[in-house]
């Protein structure tokens, strides 16, 4: 079968590769097509249509900025999806692109996988409706969004998380000898420069060795301003997993790192700055700290807060000292995080989750085409 699969950032291009893994192995004769990055690229044996780099974007700020690039990437997505014909299009995370590929592919009776949908328990509700509308069916990756999904009457399938297998499938080698952070300062531009000169700075003070994981879409000249004058930092690439691994302790940008911290086992802070315009998006839109009360999902996915979130001016050089040091010298409170990480996996689930999803998503397109 022909599968057409859309991620727009780096963790939708893991989510995707492991996907890609699972249908070549349910379906010997699957072939693909894909808006994704290097991961789905090696999985997939093929380059993608267009790279996520050309549209990662970063709140509305972001959004505005690159509006002309995002619309020419989806006006080539939706041509490319019609001219080749897939049995089926998977849309990876990345909303604001792919519900619209989603309306497109729907109008043309093109069926629609969603896989890790729009967090709508935490924002526009309203994408409930057309999820309803123009998704045969939502495949979840958070145990707390059954229940949700359930009540908002979404179409929905859990087969657990897919980032145990991403840890499972990877092969640890130590970066580096000798104690360390870890710095995980994001995979935007914006990000990096927002976060990562705040990190160094209370690294700096720590007097400990830096290793900063590189992003798989950046380059070294995207960090090299931010770590000039710190000798004690270096930037690896492709090896995310491995500094978290060995890391006395992580400071990290949220996103997807700060959830694969808590799976690996990291002692962490999370770190998070944007625009005045992102944090009022996230304010008075998302409403964190009111209808959501963390950003980060380990913390979502236990209820009560596991590690520390430092959001906006509460992310400083100073706050962000004090709280590594207390992550490396307070014994009782690492083990207090390291319990709750335990509990955090088991709400994820084992291994084998990318594989599951893979199977049911051919199930679906089988029992359509009989």
């Amino acid at each position: 079968m022909r599968y057409y699969l859309t991620a727009g950032e780096a963790s939708g291009d893991l989510h995707g590769s492991n996907l890609i893994r699972g249908l070549r192995q349910a379906d010997p004769d699957a072939v693909f097509r894909f808006f994704g990055g290097d991961m789905m690229a090696a999985a997939a044996e093929q380059e993608p249509v267009v790279h996520y780099r050309e549209g990662a974007v970063m709140g509305p700020s972001d959004i505005l900025a690159k509006a002309g690039k995002l619309l020419r990437n989806l006006s080539l997505c939706k041509k490319d999806i019609s001219d080749w014909k897939p049995d089926a299009v998977i849309l990876i995370d990345y909303p604001g692109f792919n519900m619209r590929i989603a309306r497109y592919c729907h109008a043309r009776g093109i069926r629609v996988f969603y896989y890790i949908p729009p967090k709508t328990w935490a924002s526009r509700e309203g994408r409930n409706r057309q999820l309803k509308e123009w998704v045969d069916i939502v495949f979840i990756v958070f145990p707390f969004e059954a229940e949700y999904f359930r009540q908002a009457g979404v179409p929905f399938v859990f087969k657990g998380n897919p980032l145990p297998d991403a840890i499972a499938n990877h092969e640890f080698r130590r970066p580096c000898e000798g104690r360390y952070i870890a710095v995980l300062p994001g995979s935007r531009k914006s990000e990096i420069s927002r976060t990562l000169p705040v990190c160094m700075e209370a690294a700096g003070e720590l007097g400990m060795k830096v290793l900063v994981a590189g992003a798989p879409a950046r380059s070294i000249e995207d960090y090299a301003p931010w770590i000039e004058g710190h000798p004690e930092a270096e930037v690896m690439f492709n090896r995310t997993y491995d500094i978290l691994k060995y890391a006395d302790a992580a400071i990290i940008n949220s996103g997807t790192a700060s959830l694969e911290a808590a799976l690996i086992g990291t002692p962490q802070v999370v770190c998070w700055s944007a625009s005045a315009l992102t944090w009022w998006y996230a304010n008075h839109i998302l409403k964190v700290g009111d209808h959501i009360p963390f950003i980060s999902l380990g913390n979502l996915c236990l209820g009560r807060e596991a590690f520390r979130e430092l959001l906006q001016d509460d992310f400083n050089s100073n706050a962000v000292r004090e709280e590594v040091s207390r992550l490396l010298d307070d014994a009782p409170y690492r083990e207090r995080m390291l319990a709750d990480y335990e509990i955090i996996r088991e709400s994820m689930g084992g291994a084998g989750a990318s594989a599951a999803v893979a199977r049911a998503m051919i199930d679906e397109i089988k029992s359509n085409t009989i």
